[in-house]
């Protein structure tokens, strides 16, 4: 009889492990358990499952039906999902805080009987719908100061660092950065910035303390999937970072390159957040649909999404990808010459995991929203009207009308997006 060494027994182990694992997959997709490091589970960002080791034929026999794992529904929060995993995320515009804001955030301290500022009032109505979905991801889109100031608006923002808690209270694990106002305090505001959503526990991407840092990636993970994201920015309003990988700029070969990387390091899904476009405009404009196209056409992104032109822009299917161009303002002061700029678009995207393993966006919902004064307040004017009325009956419906109409205008509706009925879910 053939001695069985320790280092033949663990040989053994390893291809008795593998046959089942190869089971599990063949019966369920991925099939991950409890604590696995598969794909979909809830591990570090950036980590990796070791691979089991290969298998030498016929010399351990297949495992029994008994010891195959049972597939393992994972359907997420949102829609009702009708593949073996789902997650959903909402995704928003620029985060555009001015002084009529921080006024209004130091009021509501006030009525609350507390000092300092709570922009928490402000975000509110947004509560409902970051609960139905498995993660939310902010745009800051300026510096932040300290505590106490001294805060400025535009043309270069310092603003206060309490919208970051108020950010995450009202449900957002992680926002971008990248913007054309990252570096408007250089390199100290964008240095105080992170150390400010840190402190605040949220995740970022799009503006970093070191090049090392810059090299990374930001996976994001959820009970069903882990979800990268990459952001850049078209542009820095003439002004120079410190050292060129401060900040990720508009260039589709590098954000390609990063998305490969985030496969390679176990996402499922990878987003693309682009800062750019024309200013209250309603179409995107030749850079946007250049690059949207070429991270689109890599293969590499499941999806693409967009800010910065403080203006709802539509929503196209290309190739089967879906892109939202612009997504408008998710706060901001009311503009009296741009009625587009006190828009914005809460966006909702379920995605699914099919047979193969393979991840797609399964349902696309949006609902529009304005910024409403005395009190400043985000408000839905989705036409379930969760909130109520938001600037009365016939301004919330233009808003509606007005947001619908640039949505679809490169053919969402019939590639299936939809208005997000918020109340109308269970």
């Amino acid at each position: 009889m053939r001695t069985i060494t320790p280092q033949l027994r663990g040989r053994l182990f390893a291809a008795a492990a593998a046959v089942s694992l190869v089971a599990s997959v063949a019966s369920c997709g991925i099939g991950a358990q409890s604590g696995s490091t598969a794909s979909g589970s809830p591990a570090a960002a950036g980590s990796t499952a070791g691979s089991p080791a290969a298998q030498s034929p016929g010399t351990t026999p297949a495992p029994s039906p008994s010891s195959t794992p049972s597939p393992s529904p994972t359907p997420g929060k949102g829609p009702d999902c009708a593949a073996v995993r789902c997650a959903s995320i909402v995704v928003t515009g620029d985060m555009l805080v001015h002084d009529q804001l921080w006024e209004q955030a130091r009021a509501d301290a006030l009525a609350a009987g507390a000092k300092g500022l709570d922009f928490g009032p402000l975000l509110e109505g947004q509560r409902k719908y970051i609960e139905k979905s498995d993660l939310a991801i902010c745009h800051l889109e300026t510096p932040v100061a300290g505590p106490a100031g001294p805060f400025s608006s535009y043309p270069s923002f310092n603003v206060p660092p309490q919208i970051t808690t108020a950010v995450q209270q009202v449900g957002y694990q992680a926002c971008t950065t990248a913007s054309n106002h990252t570096v408007d305090r250089g390199t100290a505001g964008l240095v105080r910035t992170l150390d400010t959503l840190d402190a605040a526990g949220l995740q970022y991407t799009g503006s970093y303390r070191s090049e090392a840092d810059a090299e990374g990636v930001l996976i994001l993970p959820t009970a069903a999937a882990k979800i990268a994201v990459i952001s850049a920015t078209y542009g820095l309003n003439g002004l120079l970072p410190e050292a060129p990988w401060q900040v990720d700029m508009l260039d589709p070969e590098v954000m390609i390159a990063k998305a490969k990387k985030a496969r390679d390091l176990g996402a499922d899904i990878v987003l693309g957040a682009m800062h750019a476009g024309d200013e209250y405009s309603s179409v995107p404009n030749a850079e946007q649909t250049s690059v949207a196209h070429a991270l689109a056409d890599s293969g590499q992104f499941t999806m693409i999404y967009g800010h910065h032109s403080h203006s709802v822009l539509p929503i196209e299917q290309y190739k089967g990808t879906w892109i939202a161009y612009g997504l408008g303002n998710a706060i901001t002061e009311l503009s009296p010459n741009y009625v587009v700029n006190n828009e914005g678009l809460l966006l909702r995207v379920q995605f699914s995991q099919d047979a193969a393993g393979a991840w797609t966006a399964s349902d696309l919902a949006w609902a529009p929203s304005v910024i409403v004064r005395g009190p400043y307040r985000w408000c839905s004017v989705a036409s379930d009207a969760p909130q109520g009325s938001c600037a009365g009956a016939a301004a919330d419906a233009a808003t509606r009308k007005r947001t619908q109409t640039a949505v679809e205008s490169m053919g969402a509706a019939a590639a299936g997006a939809h208005e997000l009925l918020i109340t109308k879910e269970p």
